[in-house]
C-alpha cells in the first residue's frame, strides 16, 4: 500500500526519505533518517521498530546492503517487511519479503533507493530512481520530483491518501518533517505545497536554535 524513495544528496551529505500510501499518516510509521548517517523506510506489513534499528546498524558502519541482510536474518515475520536504505557513502538497498503485497519491485541508483508494494505498475520503483537522477535542485525538490513520477507511472493500485518527508542534514533534529495524514486529493500536491513554503523559512529555525540572537524575526504579531 506504499511506494517511498530514500536518498542522499552527493553535495550537501543531507538525507531524504519519501513516502505516500493509500493509508493514513504513512509517515509516521515507515520514514525515517539520520543526520550523517543514513535514510531508511519500513513499509508494506509495517513493523516501526526497524526504521531506527536500521539506523542503529548503518551508524555502527554496516553498509545498506548489509544492515537490511542483517534485519533480513534477525527481524520476526520478515516476511511481509518491505525495507528501503541508502548509507552515508550513498549506497542503497532494498529488501522485499517474501509475503509483500500485490504488484511490488524495488530500484537503486547513485545515492538513491525506492520501493513500493500493490503497485499498478512495476515500472514505479525505476521511474522515481530516474526522476530523482535527472532532477536538480535542493534534496527534498529532487525527492519530491521522484514522487510526483511514481504517479505518473501509475503510482499504487488504487488512490493515495497520505504522504511524509523527511529531510535531514546537520543538526540532530529534522531539517524538515513535513505531513499530509490524509487527504481526498492529491497528498503529493499537498506536501510538495508545503514544502515550498517550508523550505524559506527552515534553515532560519535551525538559526533560531544554535544562534538565537542571530535570528531572524518572522514579522508575526507581537514579534518585536
Amino acid at each position: 500500500m506504499t511506494f517511498a524513495i530514500a536518498a542522499r544528496c552527493a553535495r550537501t551529505g543531507m538525507f531524504a526519505v519519501a513516502v505516500s500510501s493509500s493509508s493514513p499518516a504513512v509517515a509516521a510509521r515507515c520514514a525515517y533518517a539520520r543526520a550523517g548517517v543514513g535514510a531508511m523506510t519500513t513499509q508494506n506489513v509495517t513493523d516501526p521498530r526497524l526504521g531506527p534499528r536500521g539506523l542503529d546498524l548503518l551508524g555502527l558502519g554496516a553498509s545498506a546492503s548489509e544492515t537490511l541482510e542483517i534485519i533480513a536474518r534477525t527481524a520476526p515475520h520478515i516476511a511481509y517487511r518491505q525495507l528501503v536504505a541508502v548509507d552515508a557513502a550513498g549506497r542503497g538497498a532494498i529488501f522485499s519479503g517474501a509475503k509483500t503485497l500485490g504488484r511490488h519491485g524495488g530500484a537503486t541508483g547513485p545515492d538513491v533507493a525506492a520501493a513500493g508494494n500493490l503497485l499498478a505498475s512495476e515500472a514505479v520503483p525505476q521511474a522515481m530512481v530516474s526522476a530523482f537522477a535527472a532532477a536538480e535542485g535542493h534534496l527534498g525538490d529532487r525527492v519530491l520530483r521522484a514522487m510526483r513520477a511514481a504517479l505518473d507511472a501509475g503510482g499504487e493500485e488504487g488512490p493515495v491518501h497520505s504522504a511524509g518527508m523527511l529531510v535531514v542534514d546537520r543538526a540532530p533534529w529534522p531539517l524538515a518533517d513535513l505531513r499530509v495524514d490524509w487527504t481526498e486529493d492529491d497528498p503529493i500536491a499537498g506536501l510538495t505545497a508545503l514544502w515550498e513554503r517550508w523550505k524559506r523559512q527552515m534553515d532560519d529555525y535551525v538559526k533560531r536554535a544554535l544562534e538565537p540572537d542571530a535570528a531572524p524575526s518572522f514579522g508575526v504579531p507581537g514579534d518585536r
